[in-house]
């Protein structure tokens, strides 16, 4: 069993930037965590890829559906404000 790679896989990772991808599931809600340890990239570069997610949802005048939380860790699930998050996206009471 494969599993996918970002630069394997179609060569995606050099095609596309996370950004774009999230154009493709707009406008349904996109939530990221980010540790600060998180090897995969570095604050400067994900907040960067996030403000032209930002932007796109504020011109599609849904800014609540996206979010960015930052925490101290690597790469791992936090879910602190996540779990709110989905709650608040995936709740249909």
């Amino acid at each position: 069993h494969r599993e996918f790679e970002m630069f394997g896989e179609f060569d995606v990772a050099n095609r596309f930037n996370y950004s774009d991808l999230v154009r493709l599931i707009a406008p349904r809600p996109f939530m990221v965590e980010r540790g600060h340890s998180d090897g995969a990239g570095t604050d400067p570069m994900v907040t960067a890829e996030y403000a032209r997610v930002r932007e796109l949802y504020l011109r599609l005048g849904i800014p609540d559906r996206t979010r960015i939380e930052f925490f101290d860790g690597g790469h791992e699930i936090n879910l602190r404000e996540t779990l709110d998050f989905l709650k608040r996206f995936l709740d249909k009471e």
